[in-house]
């Protein structure tokens, strides 16, 4: 610049367009939280909605859109711990609702007076819940617990039986040696016996009731030769 020249003069930048000019940096710092009622991909927790979604809704009094949400995984997971669901991952698939069924039996199985109560020791069977439980007159002594009953073509007979024979290391001569530990049969081959695996593998037994095996070894300890068997309904599917 030589001596003397004039220095130019600078704008001063109008107090509007700093700040909108601030405004525009801030905005691009912001961190955009999902909605609320979605579902986040949590640690341990499943996004995707249940086929059970609804029913678990119901269930824990949850809002009931049938649209899973980070609340709801939440709440289902809170559930599968306290039952011993595993995973507790909070995806509400058919072990987590057919727990739910246990749970909404517990106080009474025998609500709708399907099985009698007039006829001492009773095993009772719930095909349409996929329940059965022991019964006293109008004393619960074992259960409710979870079943897997026959499959459709090969559905387990409803109606009135005995228990006729007790086998406690039974093994299947008809289905490949097939394991069935605590065997109590009812009626025409059909007996109550553990399954080992899962229950909830949404098929259906050859027309015996299949318990855990922790179950079935606990109502070998309840049941008798002779003791009554009460099986009605019909298994969901068939």
């Amino acid at each position: 610049m030589n001596i003397g020249q004039a220095v130019p003069r600078v704008r001063p930048v109008p107090r509007r367009t700093a700040i909108t000019a601030a405004l525009l940096v801030a905005a691009s710092a912001v961190v955009v939280l999902p909605a609320a009622g979605t579902a986040r991909a949590a640690e341990g927790c499943r996004v995707e909605t249940g086929p059970y979604q609804w029913e678990l809704e119901a269930h824990l009094r949850r809002p009931q859109d049938g649209r899973q949400s980070a609340a709801d995984c939440a709440a289902i997971a809170a559930f599968q711990r306290t039952e011993g669901v595993r995973p507790a991952d909070g995806y509400a698939g058919l072990a987590t609702y057919r727990t739910m069924l246990v749970v909404q039996a517990r106080a009474n199985p025998n609500a709708a007076g399907k099985c009698p109560v007039d006829t001492g020791r009773t095993a009772c069977v719930d095909l349409d819940r996929q329940l059965m439980w022991v019964q006293e007159g109008r004393k619960v002594t074992y259960g409710p617990v979870a079943v897997r009953t026959g499959r459709a073509g090969q559905t387990t007979r409803t109606g009135r039986h005995k228990v006729y024979l007790r086998s406690k290391d039974h093994v299947s001569t008809l289905y490949a040696n097939s394991p069935m530990p605590y065997s109590q049969f009812f009626s025409g081959g059909q007996a109550f016996h553990g399954r080992p695996g899962t229950l909830f593998d949404g098929g259906g037994s050859a027309g015996c009731v299949n318990l855990t095996v922790p179950d079935a070894q606990r109502l070998w300890d309840v049941l008798q030769i002779g003791d009554p068997v009460q099986v009605w309904g019909r298994k969901p599917g068939t």
